[in-house]
């Protein structure tokens, strides 16, 4: 004597969720067959003609009966499953990592997701997905300069002051120069590209006409710039631009905000005792970021010198006396809001992002 199949007896809201999986185009076509099987079988029909009718096997209209029987609608739904067992375990993760500490196979200068791949015997793409996970990229290529000063923490201590805290009555000056500005000379043009964009262009080739020395002084209080321009061939430029500083500064306490640059040192013990009004403070060596003149730099070089064209030095000077005097108008104080600065160490590997 066969199984007896229980009887499926329908409630109106499963027969109603039921009846919505059939009719539902974005219901899953095993999921439909199933709600079909369960509604006829809820009208009594056999195993067998359910499954002639559905074109399927009486195993699995028997299958699902039962299921829907024991559990419900959610009997109606797969099973969980484990699913295929990693080909990779934490142990290879750690290994891409300790690899890329290791030197680059002979003959290249950097390690590359193959090199990796071919070096472990792994898949390429599991390699790549690692170095995803962890943000690491192995094409671009960074530069920066970590400072060893023994002496970082007072210097550095004594200009954040000066940002943060300075003296009374006083001008905090931030005073640096940039050199061989060159005075390119090439077309200029705009430029439509095949997808509709239009955007500025420069001839490849250019001329050089020259280059001019910049020197600027960063007034902390005021944002204010005051430049001064000089020929290479001249001496003692740095210690003309102070001249000219202390001439705009009469009977006022000055304090300089320098870099280690060897022009900012020399004659400056014979020229300081003429001017005790006048104190100089060194940023840290490798730590220029702490003078604020370089910020004024940058905002130079995006806005009147990057991709101009000067027929001459006198063009180029002139451009950037323009541009100083057009800043000047609207200066405002760059806000320093660090309170503590230490110098940054480098990691040596890739392994610490493992742990």
């Amino acid at each position: 004597m066969g199984r007896i199949a229980p009887v499926i007896e329908l409630s109106d809201k499963d027969r109603e969720t039921l009846s919505g999986w059939t009719r539902a185009g974005k219901t899953e076509q095993r999921l439909a067959m199933r709600a079909r099987i369960v509604l006829a079988a809820s009208r009594g029909t056999r195993n067998r003609d359910i499954a002639r009718k559905l074109a399927t096997r009486e195993a699995t209209v028997n299958k699902w009966r039962c299921r829907f029987h024991e559990s419900g609608l959610k009997g109606l739904q797969d099973m969980p499953r484990s699913g295929k067992p990693p080909d990779y375990t934490l142990s290879t993760e750690k290994s891409i990592l300790s690899a890329l500490d290791e030197a680059p196979p002979k003959g290249y200068a950097t390690w590359t997701g193959p090199l990796v791949a071919e070096k472990l015997g792994i898949s390429e793409h599991y390699v790549w997905r690692i170095l995803r996970k962890y943000q690491i990229s192995l094409a671009r290529r960074r530069s920066w300069c970590i400072s060893t000063d023994p002496e970082f923490v007072p210097k550095a201590a004594a200009i954040v002051g000066l940002y943060l805290d300075p003296p009374e009555n006083a001008i905090v000056l931030c005073v640096d120069e940039k050199p061989a500005i060159q005075a390119l000379e090439r077309a200029q043009g705009w430029l439509k590209l095949p997808n509709g964009r239009a955007l500025t262009g420069f001839n490849h080739e250019y001329k050089r006409n020259g280059t001019t020395t910049l020197f600027a002084a960063l007034n902390v209080a005021t944002g204010l710039v005051k430049t001064g321009h000089f020929m290479r061939r001249k001496r003692r430029q740095f210690l003309s631009f102070m001249n000219e500083l202390v001439t705009h500064y009469p009977d006022q306490e000055i304090h300089v905000i320098l870099d280690n640059l060897n022009t900012h040192k020399p004659k400056t013990d014979r020229w300081l005792p003429k001017h005790p009004n006048v104190h100089f403070y060194y940023t840290p060596t490798h730590a220029s970021w702490l003078n604020e003149i370089e910020i004024w730099f940058s905002i130079l070089w995006r806005r009147a010198l990057r991709g101009g064209s000067f027929t001459s030095i006198g063009q180029l000077r002139q451009a950037i006396t323009d541009f100083t005097e057009a800043y000047n108008e609207t200066a405002h104080p760059f806000e320093w809001k660090a309170t503590e600065v230490r110098p940054k160490k480098l990691k040596k590997t890739y392994a610490y992002l493992y742990n």
